[in-house]
């Protein structure tokens, strides 16, 4: 079946269409928003919806993306911890490689047998057979030069009695468990 073709004049009409020259010629020019009148109808849409223009979909979007931003951001503060909290880690870590090192330095020179002599010789004022030792004695009665001096914590008020013997080992056993070492300068 082959159908004939419309003229352009036609202005028949079918059911549920419009001619389009009486549709444009019916326009009036109302206000197309409701809210426009002074007194608005209990129903219409608030001054603040209509400036923004926001669609339900466009609704839905903005509020995944402010959700996206704080999850991330959250993420991300986490994040920033732990970097941070890595470099106070490695910081640590080369203190430490430092301080071994230096304490390796010391035993490497405590093996040294030359060295441990020198130490002996200049803390203790040890000598070697057949030589002669000699201190140097200040006014006050006290040697002059270098020298560890280990002096008790526990100093006798003034006016009390020397301790009997048995007092003076455990003072001395005392001591040696927290001795305070005092290097006399030159």
């Amino acid at each position: 079946m082959a159908r004939t073709p419309r003229s352009p004049r036609s202005t028949s009409t079918g059911p549920g269409r419009t001619n389009r020259r009486s549709r444009a010629g019916t326009r009036t020019s109302s206000p197309t928003t409701p809210a426009a009148s002074p007194t608005a109808a209990p129903g219409a849409v608030p001054a603040w919806r209509r400036g923004l223009h926001l669609t339900r979909r466009a609704s839905v979007l903005l509020l995944v993306v402010v959700v996206l931003a704080i999850s991330f951001g959250q993420s991300l503060r986490i994040y920033l911890s732990q970097q941070h909290d890595l470099a106070v880690a490695q910081q640590q870590i080369r203190d430490r490689s430092a301080q071994i090192a230096d304490l390796e330095s010391e035993l490497a020179r405590w093996n040294d047998p030359e060295y441990v002599k020198a130490q002996a010789r200049d803390r203790l004022g040890w000598v070697m057979p057949g030589e002669t030792g000699y201190r140097v004695v200040g006014a006050d009665g006290k040697p002059i030069g270098g020298g560890v001096v280990i002096e008790s914590e526990q100093a006798l008020p003034a006016g009390e009695h020397d301790p009997v013997w048995w007092d003076r080992l455990w003072g001395s056993v005392r001591t040696a468990d927290a001795p305070s070492r005092k290097v006399v300068a030159p």
